[in-house]
């Protein structure tokens, strides 16, 4: 679509997906989760004030956040922990079908060794794995604050 046709049809083109915010309750267990599965840590910050406020809808926000960059640099996650206001529980074992977002798949070379680096750091498979076809295996695994993970390995 160029500039033109962007002006034509009143819609701005999207540049990427730059990052997905996810809350956890414990940021060290998310960070080392994310870490194993192989993605980097670029950086950590601590955010407050009426900007973020403002930004998100709520009062007195102070939050830890970690940002997880993926191997291939394209990639990110925002591990977030509030401090304040105290979070909202839901439930992390929600089954699958839960309206919202429903979870985040990688890539992966070897899917039973990541699993089985990931089993340490609290990931519980939610089904079984399975091959789809003649393209891939697959899982679901839930991880640190019932994030649900997917995997997916190429076959053939």
């Amino acid at each position: 679509m160029t500039d033109t046709d962007q002006r034509s049809t009143g819609r701005a083109a999207t540049q990427r997906l730059d990052n997905i915010a996810i809350v956890v309750d414990d940021l060290a267990a998310a960070k080392a989760f994310f870490a194993e599965l192989g993605l980097e840590l670029e950086g950590e910050a601590t955010v407050e004030g009426s900007e973020v406020d403002r930004l998100v809808g709520l009062e007195g926000v102070r939050s830890d956040i970690a940002m997880m960059r993926t191997p291939d640099g394209h990639g990110r996650l925002e591990l977030t922990k509030y401090r304040t206001p105290s979070v909202r529980e839901s439930d992390p074992h929600a089954p699958t079908n839960t309206l919202g977002a429903h979870r985040i798949m990688f890539a992966v070379d070897d899917i039973d060794a990541v699993i089985e680096r990931l089993r340490p750091h609290g990931a519980e498979l939610i089904g079984e794995v399975v091959q789809y076809e003649n393209s891939y295996r697959l899982c679901y695994l839930r991880g640190p604050a019932g994030i649900a993970v997917a995997l997916a390995q190429q076959s053939g």
